[in-house]
């Protein structure tokens, strides 16, 4: 039990969240969110043509390779982030840096804030818009729930993309963190326009 303990304060002494900040949220936008992360639809790939789908998926499990050795959960994340961060309206390639900078692509990552897997997301989300039981550690309920947030503060913020990073991380106003997003963003992740159907 002890060396649980131990391995999870190191993990969370890694991760980057900050203390996001609880608001309280309308009913409207309460039901709105609820109606995101609750839709149970299988997802898939998000993509103008099948070829578009497959050069994507190649070129991003070469760059993750390192982060995620095996294949299978590799092409697996890619596939959840690709159709999660698409169905919010996100460029994938934004995800992806995100990802990066809180978790480092470490699905059990846990920050001393208490913030959760490979999007850092903070354990009240689950009890405002979500269902009991949920796991946060589940690939697809993460990165549902992070995208969902994102695509939220993103709408507050009018589009304004630095002032909505900083929300999620909850450093609203000081430019370390959309600064670092940014970079991870164009630096590692960064692939041309694609063109994307419309989420189902």
């Amino acid at each position: 039990m002890r060396i649980l303990i131990l391995l999870l304060w190191a993990v969370a002494a890694d991760a980057f969240a900050g203390n996001q900040a609880y608001e309280a949220l309308s009913s409207s936008v309460k039901a709105v969110l609820q109606q995101s992360v609750s839709d149970q639809s299988s997802p898939h790939m998000v993509f103008g043509t099948n070829e578009e789908g497959i050069l994507w998926l190649s070129e991003m499990s070469h760059r993750l390779q390192k982060r995620i050795p095996d294949e299978v959960t590799r092409l697996d994340f890619l596939k959840t982030v690709q159709y999660e961060a698409s169905r919010a309206g996100l460029d994938p390639q934004l995800v992806l840096g995100l990802i990066q900078v809180e978790s480092n692509f470490r699905k059990y990552a846990v920050s001393s804030a208490g913030a959760r897997g490979y999007m850092q997301v903070m354990p009240f989300w689950v009890s405002e818009i979500g269902a009991r039981g949920q796991d946060l550690f589940q690939l697809r309920t993460n990165l549902r729930y992070g995208c969902t947030i994102l695509r939220y503060y993103l709408d507050v913020e009018k589009g304004d993309l630095f002032r909505a990073l900083g929300r999620y991380n909850g450093s609203l106003g000081q430019a370390d963190y959309p600064e670092r997003v940014s970079a991870a963003w164009h630096d590692d992740w960064s692939y041309p326009r694609q063109r994307f159907a419309e989420a189902r």
